[in-house]
């Protein structure tokens, strides 16, 4: 028998998401929407001197699947590097294809139930993918290179 899609750390997570509100001034904001079931993330970042997230904002109008994810993305991203942020995307996106190994994140087998509900998985990645780009555009900026919208 296989573990129920929605179970109670998965339905704990959505409910628990830190930095839920959106920064006043963020360096650089992206958000991502998943065409399938109409989720929604927005992430605002800040990064230091040494081009690693010193402050996050969430705005999450998602599925639980999304929520969950969401709170993962949040409860651990402060201190990451754009590169580091890049790599759990990417390492998020292979697992759930099938193509790798769970991702180096804390909390990420919660979703080890959804591998095998391909339409749940841009939810899942909408988070990541969104804290990704921002922190790469913050950074960027910081450094002098014009932003991208």
């Amino acid at each position: 028998m296989t573990a129920p899609l929605y179970n109670a750390e998965i339905l704990r997570l959505a409910a628990s998401i830190p930095h839920h509100e959106r920064l006043p001034a963020p360096m650089a904001s992206a958000e991502r929407r998943s065409p399938i079931c109409g989720s929604r993330v927005t992430v605002d970042v800040i990064v230091n001197a040494a081009g690693r997230v010193s402050d996050v904002g969430l705005l999450v109008r998602a599925c639980a699947l999304g929520q969950a994810s969401s709170s993962l993305l949040a409860a651990h991203v402060l201190g990451r590097t754009p590169e580091e942020l890049a790599a759990a995307r990417d390492g998020l996106t292979a697992w759930l294809a099938r193509e790798g190994a769970a991702p180096d994140w804390p909390g990420m087998d919660v979703f080890a139930p959804a591998l095998d509900y391909t339409a749940r998985h841009p939810s899942i990645r909408l988070a990541f993918e969104a804290a990704a780009e921002a922190a790469a555009t913050a950074r960027a900026t910081a450094d002098g290179a014009p932003a991208h919208a």
